[in-house]
């Protein structure tokens, strides 16, 4: 008789494993391997508000070459299967960790799959680790450091590491908190296996959530600790400088980089102005610090000799290092850079990935379709959909909501015509009719403020009015006046002076205490925090249930930041889903979040023969702006300039191809211009640029007195398409897939009463999101039978109970009662009361093994007051029968 996979596994896997020089000892730290390896928890599932994780991911033995580095994963078969069976689950995993090696075992045949030559081949032993780890640095171009040419790291965990980052030890988790999941270890090997390549521009793209600060505090914790980023300069440490543009992001990342701190020395130094310390290695520091002017006239930044930093981490680094400030990262361009940002590729930030992934290997955006072209990707991915599947981030629900403005638009017209007042600014040309993205922010509607308020107000009632929630508005101005609205709505009934508070840059110290106060999930207040643009990004708040839209959004960059304030689990308030309220259509970019990139823009081609000049003067008087800044963009972060105008308000610019250029221009005090200006080989292009003084933004339109009511709203979504309906349409669907299943009610009651068919036929409706308990909840009527809620929507049967079908069935099935000895009727009772708990699942023979039926000896006993097994089973059979009659479906 064979073994089964857990025998094979003990008697014939593992020492193989070992023979090879593994070892299933995690106190060596190195050549060990971990059996049952679970890499990600499971995706959570809704059920209404209820949440449950799916299947984890677990491979059966992974192998590392340190603790630092897993090598190759192993998944055994029963010794009985062929290890063909295994193999494509093998490659997936080794897939999913980044991971060239992948084999599949019976116990005596094992084959292998490499990544590196896309083959596969059977083998009579396991690998080596030697042979693994040369076998990884030949196909990489990693040559193994030659001894002696690198200092040695000290001692960790009784393991000489040898200089070579990839294999140093991660940070500890006694110091650190936690250990890399997967994906951030595949972010990790790849980061440093290009900076070992010499590769000296790198991109990280993790989505909101998923722990960039945490990944960049392990790369500098290798790179440093195994001595391997001092190697170009021995006489002195490596240095690190974490750029962020803003100080919440700076010291969230001074205070995750605590590790390096001991209780003898503190390598850390916030970068906060004059005096500057030039004695530290981990240096954190904001844009607009930097760029700040010193005594001497110079930029802050200029302190630092250029050859200063060994690596500098540009965090958020789609929106921040372009224009202005791409001159400090210029200063010290012989550094490593490596930037982090959790947005994939858009139009927005073009520059960004030009820039971090010029040294990339350039791949097809679609093998299978080559017209498509060519990009460079990024180092690693990792996007929110995958964090949500994996089960690290939050899943989401959304409710769609739209007032009857939003719907229909504004006409001032119809307006006064309603008796509205109209309030129109001198100044302003109004439009023929308004939509939702112009509410807020050229026209105010305080009534649809209200009523989009009152709606919202109803919905946190019913979901916790103590949830942390997040409302993004259009300006300050409307941030406010949500807060005052919905403090006015719960202030009295929680007693909280603060339930509801502005968090806008405008607020100062008083917001910030206002912030700390709502990210800290062990505080009662504030519980609503409205705000314009200050909570999008950097905010971690993971007790946050509700992120709500008041403000139209056209940027999928921004859209995707605000989303992934919702998206991080919090354990500790049993967070791990969160809902998406949505007032302006802002969830339409969901299709856009993981879309593969488009073409990339045509690089510039010469001859660099064009010569443009200028001048810049204020638009009203034409007086000429000396020192103005001027920047001439040519293709994706390529960039002449900024230079400055001259006395005489003039700027030169040479070598630009032909084509359309962009200028960019700004001088203080006055509106940021671009234009565009088409240039021609061999000539000179003239331009004058006129800018404008910087004014307060125009008044709005204000119309007060008009009904505004919610015209409609969708809470269902459809998880295969994405797709979102209202109540009226998802029974429409609901009614489609039930009589796809079952074409009339009899044949709905047939699969009902049957076991296998109606287990089967409910997890086929839950794999298209039709849930009939999340139904019950919605229409009301959480007693009310699941069997009756189908027929209910898909017939237009009546409505029943599980308690109104018990009382039914002791009243009609006195007969069957009375067929059995006083035993089994008491079980018979017990069970109808079960059923009327909990639904017809209960009376199948798994309740046996349940309190009161173990009390009274479980299934075998209680077949004595049946006759037997056969005679209990066909008694549960009857009931099921006979709780669903038959001619209740006669038509």
């Amino acid at each position: 008789m064979s073994l089964n996979e857990a025998e094979t596994r003990a008697r014939l896997v593992d020492p193989k494993l070992k023979a090879a020089g593994w070892t299933d000892r995690e106190v060596n730290r190195e050549f060990w391997y971990s059996t049952n390896y679970l890499y990600a928890p499971g995706k959570i599932l809704l059920v209404g508000d209820k949440a449950r994780r799916g299947k984890p991911k677990r491979v059966d033995y992974l192998l590392r070459y340190t603790d630092g580095f897993p090598i190759a994963v192993v998944e055994a078969e029963p010794e009985g299967s062929p290890p063909e069976a295994g193999l494509e689950q093998a490659k997936r995993y080794a897939q999913d960790l980044g991971l060239a090696f992948a084999y599949a075992t019976n116990g005596h045949r094992i084959l292998e799959y490499d990544f590196f030559t896309h083959t596969s081949r059977e083998l009579t032993a396991f690998p080596t680790p030697k042979e693994l780890w040369e076998r990884w640095t030949l196909n990489t171009g990693l040559q193994q450091p030659t001894p002696g040419s690198l200092r040695e790291a000290p001692a960790v965990y009784g393991l000489p590491v040898s200089g070579n980052p990839l294999l140093h030890p991660y940070c500890p988790e006694d110091r650190c908190g936690k250990r890399p999941h997967y994906f951030q270890e595949r972010a990790v090997r790849e980061v440093i296996l290009r900076i070992m390549r010499g590769q000296k521009r790198i991109l990280l793209t993790m989505a909101t959530g998923t722990g960039k600060t945490f990944v960049s505090l392990q790369i500098v914790w290798k790179l440093l600790k195994s001595k391997w980023l001092q190697q170009r300069h021995p006489e002195r440490p490596a240095r690190v400088l974490f750029l962020a543009d803003r100080v919440v992001l700076r010291n969230q990342a001074y205070n995750t980089f605590s590790p390096f701190s001991t209780g003898d020395s503190e390598p850390r130094y916030l970068i906060e102005g004059e005096p500057l310390s030039l004695n530290r290695d981990l240096y954190f520091g904001i844009y607009q610090t930097l760029w700040s002017p010193t005594e001497d006239g110079r930029r802050l930044y200029e302190k630092f000799p250029p050859d200063f930093f060994d690596l500098v981490i540009i965090d958020e680094c789609h929106r921040s290092g372009w224009g202005t400030w791409r001159e400090i990262l210029e200063h010290f361009g012989s550094a490593i850079h490596l930037g982090m940002t959790a947005t994939p590729k858009q139009d927005e930030n073009v520059d960004t990935y030009a820039y971090f992934c010029a040294e990339e290997p350039e791949i097809a955006i679609d093998p299978q379709d080559p017209s498509r072209g060519t990009w460079r990707p990024p180092a690693f991915q990792y996007s929110l959909g995958q964090g949500i599947e994996d089960g690290f981030l939050a899943t989401y629900k959304v409710h769609r909501v739209r007032t009857t403005l939003d719907a229909n638009g504004l006409r001032l017209e119809d307006a006064i015509e309603q008796g509205a007042d109209v309030f129109i600014p001198e100044d302003v040309e109004p439009r023929e009719i308004y939509t939702t993205p112009q509410f807020e922010r050229e026209i105010t509607v305080p009534d649809r403020t209200r009523a989009m308020v009152k709606h919202l107000a109803g919905l946190l009632r019913r979901f916790g009015p103590m949830e942390k929630t997040m409302v993004f508005c259009v300006d300050m101005e409307h941030a406010r006046l949500v807060a005052r609205l919905l403090q006015d709505e719960f202030g009295p009934e929680t007693g909280l002076d603060n339930y509801a508070v502005p968090i806008v840059s405008e607020e100062g110290e008083e917001a910030l205490r206002w912030l700390e106060a709502f990210a800290d999930s062990t505080k009662k207040a504030p519980v609503v925090a409205t705000t314009a643009e200050l909570l999008s990004t950097g905010v971690d708040v993971p007790s946050c249930r509700n992120i709500v839209f008041m403000k139209t959004i056209s940027s999928p960059v921004l859209f995707k930041q605000i989303i992934g304030r919702g998206s991080r689990l919090d354990p500790a308030t049993d967070k791990y889903w969160f809902r998406i309220i949505d007032f302006t259509g802002a969830t339409r970019l969901f299709d856009q979040w993981d879309r593969p990139p488009g073409p990339p823009p045509e690089v510039p081609k010469g001859p660099f023969t064009a010569r443009l000049e200028g001048v810049v003067v204020h638009a009203h008087t034409k007086e000429l702006l000396v020192g103005a800044s001027v920047s001439v963009r040519m293709g994706p972060n390529i960039q002449q300039g900024p230079i400055r105008t001259d006395g005489e308000g003039r700027f030169v610019f040479e070598r630009l191809p032909g084509g359309t250029l962009t200028v960019i221009v700004r001088a203080p005090r006055f509106a940021q211009r671009e234009l565009r200006v088409d240039a021609l080989a061999d000539e000179t292009v003239f331009v004058e640029v006129s800018l404008k003084p910087e004014t307060k933004s125009a008044r709005k339109i204000r119309v007060e007195g008009l009904q505004v009511t919610i015209a409609d709203e969708a809470i269902f979504t459809i998880d295969a398409t994405g797709q979102q309906l209202s109540l009226t349409e998802y029974q429409a669907y609901t009614r489609q897939r039930v009589r796809q299943h079952a074409p009339t009610l009899s044949d709905l009651r047939g699969i009902w009463v049957d076991s296998n068919r109606r287990r089967r036929f409910l997890e086929d409706l839950r794999n298209v999101s039709i849930h009939p308990e999340l139904l019950a909840e919605v229409e009301g009527n959480t007693e009310a039978d699941a069997f009756d809620l189908l027929a209910h929507i898909a017939f237009g049967a009546p409505v029943r109970t599980r308690g109104e079908r018990a009382t039914a069935f002791l009243n009609r099935e006195q007969a069957f009662l009375r067929r059995h000895r006083a035993e089994a009727r008491e079980v018979i009772l017990e069970l109808l009361d079960k059923y009327r708990a909990g639904g017809i699942e209960q009376l199948e023979p798994e309740i046996f093994g349940v309190s009161p039926f173990r009390e009274w000896g479980g299934a075998v006993k209680l077949s004595r007051w049946f006759e037997g097994l056969d005679g209990l089973r066909m008694a549960l059979k009857e009931m099921r029968e006979r709780l669903y009659p038959i001619w209740e479906v006669k038509q």
